[in-house]
């Protein structure tokens, strides 16, 4: 990855504030994401200041006169192109994607109609409604993975297989969104990349004893494996890469964001999803990833924030 100068970063970037927390079902790993990353920016010696989102954040933001807002707000209404709207209209600069690009990824099923106009490859899908035909469903896709349209950290995610549960599944996940979706259940290897401008971070694999990546395999359990590099032949990543880089570029991405895929059992990689505000837990996939190319968690903030300073480029 490129080179950065940490000394002129550091003199650059000015008061910085963490956004975090917030009311989506994400609140708790914000949380976690957000003290990650002010713990980091105290370390450099950057002068910080940390917010967790309640009724009025304008008032809070202004009073605070950042000079770059860092975002660690995870789902709806930070993740979704709200608050980056809102941070336009008060001209701050922020961390990430901008309006477009965030409500683009935060829509899956928007993102995939993207994708699949552009000939990028992603599992075939429809969206479920209260007076949806449960065996239709079924009988086109065969097993599905029901999931919140714009949501995310996996909650409200099922695989089912039958028209009663897949109604009854529905339902549950209405109460982490008002649009779900149905995605044909592809029975393989999943992947994770990490996208920072246009270098990619190296690729993770991701195994749990769990029937599928959910919340408790992303951010609990001690069992889950993260495996870097992938057991993937050089060609095979390649085209992994080729396909995420494609992905990140197709919504008008900027700064950090990771893009999941998964190898069906032909071999062929499938989008899933691209995350704009990926989580910097300990368990999280992208510092897991950097520190494979000797990136620790301090030196990986500071490329987030060069990113948006642009000191590398002068």
């Amino acid at each position: 990855m490129r080179t950065i100068n940490r000394e002129k970063i550091l003199a650059r970037v000015g008061r910085v504030l963490v956004l975090k927390g917030g009311n989506s079902p994400e609140r708790e790993i914000s949380l976690i994401s957000g003290q990650a990353v002010t713990d980091s920016l105290q370390r450099l010696g950057v002068e910080v200041l940390e917010l967790d989102i309640g009724t009025d954040p304008i008032n809070a933001i202004r009073a605070a006169r950042p000079d770059l807002v860092v975002l660690m707000l995870h789902g709806k209404g930070g993740e979704d192109g709200v608050m980056q709207g809102l941070l336009e209209v008060m001209g701050l600069p922020y961390s990430g994607s901008g309006v477009l690009a965030s409500a683009l990824a935060m829509d899956k099923v928007k993102s995939k109609l993207l994708w699949q106009q552009l000939g990028l490859k992603t599992a075939p899908f429809c969206e479920l409604y209260t007076d949806t035909d449960w065996g239709a469903v079924i009988a086109d896709f065969g097993a599905v993975v029901v999931k919140p349209v714009c949501g995310g950290s996996s909650l409200g995610i099922s695989i089912v297989d039958d028209p009663g549960t897949l109604q009854q599944k529905f339902a549950e996940a209405m109460g982490f969104d008002t649009h779900i979706m149905a995605e044909k259940f592809i029975a393989g290897t999943e992947f994770s990349t990490g996208v920072l401008d246009d270098e990619l971070f190296p690729t993770v694999q991701l195994e749990t004893d769990r029937q599928f990546f959910d919340f408790e395999a992303k951010y609990k359990d001690e069992k889950t494996r993260i495996i870097c590099p992938p057991r993937l032949e050089p060609e095979q990543l390649d085209k992994l890469e080729h396909l995420v880089r494609a992905a990140y570029r197709s919504l008008g991405c900027s700064g950090l964001a990771r893009v999941d895929v998964m190898q069906d059992e032909q071999g062929e990689f499938n989008l899933l999803e691209l995350n704009t505000i990926p989580g910097m837990t300990e368990h999280s996939f992208v510092p897991t990833s950097a520190k494979r190319v000797g990136i620790d968690f301090d030196e990986l903030m500071l490329r987030i924030l060069d990113a948006e300073i642009g000191v590398s480029e002068q």
